[in-house]
């Protein structure tokens, strides 16, 4: 998970410099504690533990896979701490302790599939990593592949950091997908695109949409093996706005002109100034107080576009197609109308079930 969870941290400390550059939160600078959770889920639960009872941390900003959220999760809600969480995810959770600022399923996965599906594509193959994001993303998918009627002809896990997909890519070939659905995580998907290659499945003679490869995940594993792969995220490094542009020229001038920008490094640099604003809004760095004072917030322009929290503590938010270039950089071919509202249970995979906080 190195080459995604690092550049996240970066960000997020990017925000906390540019605040405190500009006196802080409430007159006080903001010191960062930071925690290697070493991507290890009892690692994460342990390093919460210490930074709420031992360092005493007015809030916590991080977390990568779902596995890492959920063993920090009973943590939070039993030492009152709050976490902003920045990764896409699943959803079928709620907590009061958590802000979600990743997308929600029908904020990523659910209007992948609606593009997926305007292009004719009818036979979907699912492929992820064995663990609780790609197990319930592909739960949602199935049952809105068969609401729309069209066939899932496919579903293989390999194990997180897994890297032998031999068996996995003779059975996408045998299937006569018209499309892979990506939900493996992590270095792994070096060894999923390489042998999908290697079988003479390039992404231009099968397409594949990924849900944890963006611009630095490309980066590492290599633009031409990825080229015309698809994803779909809440930002791309190619949105144009002047929000986005100056935070690419912080960061590269932070970090190196030639540091690229991920949709979870900029929900961790978001959720930054979410807390400080949600803090100066409820004037008190109090856990409770700032959550009521977060989901009563307006919109925000961010460099993911318009944001806000919804009641039920996740983001409004724009979703995003794009298709990978040469250069490592996603050309983004579809955007959702509006900022779709977040919804942590989908009613056809979990109905009945709602998030109500507040």
């Amino acid at each position: 998970m190195a080459i995604s969870e690092v550049t996240v941290k970066n960000a997020t400390l990017l925000a906390i410099e540019e605040i405190n550059a500009k006196g802080g939160v409430l007159g006080r600078k903001v010191t960062p504690i930071v925690e290697d959770g070493a991507s290890d889920p009892a690692v994460f639960a342990q390093k919460a533990q210490k930074l709420l009872q031992q360092d005493k941390v007015a809030t916590v900003f991080g977390g990568w896979t779902s596995a890492s959220r959920k063993a920090m999760l009973p943590v939070f809600e039993r030492l009152g701490g709050l976490l902003w969480y920045p990764v896409q995810f699943e959803g079928n959770e709620c907590s009061p302790n958590i802000m979600y600022t990743g997308a929600q399923p029908n904020q990523q996965i659910l209007p992948a599939l609606e593009w997926a599906w305007s292009k004719g594509y009818r036979r979907y193959f699912l492929v992820g990593s064995d663990y609780v994001f790609p197990r319930t993303a592909n739960l949602i998918l199935k049952k809105h592949i068969e609401s729309r009627k069209g066939e899932a002809v496919g579903e293989e896990y390999v194990p997180l950091g897994g890297t032998d997909f031999s068996s996995v890519v003779t059975k996408i070939k045998a299937s006569g997908a018209d499309i892979v659905l990506n939900t493996i995580n992590g270095d792994s998907n070096v060894a999923f695109f390489k042998q999908m290659a290697a079988s003479g499945l390039p992404p231009a003679k099968l397409p594949v949409m990924s849900f944890s490869i963006a611009e630095q995940e490309a980066k590492a594993i290599g633009p031409s093996l990825l080229k015309g792969s698809l994803a779909t995220w809440n930002y791309f490094m190619t949105l144009d706005s002047p929000a986005n542009r100056r935070f690419l020229q912080a960061y590269q001038a932070r970090y190196g002109k030639e540091a690229v920008v991920t949709d979870p490094m900029v929900h961790g640099y978001v959720g930054v100034y979410l807390w400080k604003a949600a803090v100066e809004k409820a004037g008190s760095f109090d856990v409770d107080k700032v959550r009521k004072a977060a989901v009563s917030m307006g919109w925000v322009e961010t460099p993911l576009g318009r944001v806000r929290l919804d009641v039920n503590q996740s983001l409004y938010q724009t979703a995003y197609v794009g298709e990978l270039q040469d250069n490592g950089q996603f050309k983004i071919l579809w955007a959702s109308k509006e900022p779709i509202k977040p919804e942590p249970y989908d009613p056809l995979a979990f109905p009945g079930k709602t998030c109500k906080l507040h």
